[in-house]
């Protein structure tokens, strides 16, 4: 199974994107998808998760700008990134959470700037 990016790109502050992730295959038992982002010089950290249950977790710097959304049917998880600011730069990687497994996918890059 690979997660596949897209919908990044370069986007002026105050403009909007929208990331998608695709499993290349069926993923069964998903307990979670979410994205994290990868600042230059910078860990990677969580910018937002989606549960099961449809319950979500966002980071405090993403809160009111960006929303996750998912497609059980489709095992694709979006990210909604709206009133993008110069510090949302950064390469955002999608996650797949199962008991047993933990899926990757190789990012997508991010850049705000006027």
């Amino acid at each position: 199974v690979q997660l596949v990016e897209s919908g990044g790109g370069l986007v002026q502050p105050g403009g909007s994107l929208r990331l998608s992730c695709a499993a290349s295959g069926r993923i069964f038992s998903i307990k979670a998808m979410g994205w994290y982002g990868q600042a230059p010089g910078k860990e990677r950290e969580l910018v937002a998760r989606i549960v099961s249950g449809g319950s979500t977790n966002d980071a405090d710097s993403v809160k009111g700008r960006f929303t996750i959304s998912r497609d059980n049917a489709k095992d694709t998880v979006y990210l909604q990134m709206n009133t993008l600011k110069p510090e949302d730069t950064a390469v955002y990687y999608c996650n797949v959470g199962t008991p047993s497994d933990d899926y990757w996918g190789r990012g997508t890059q991010v850049t705000v700037s006027s």
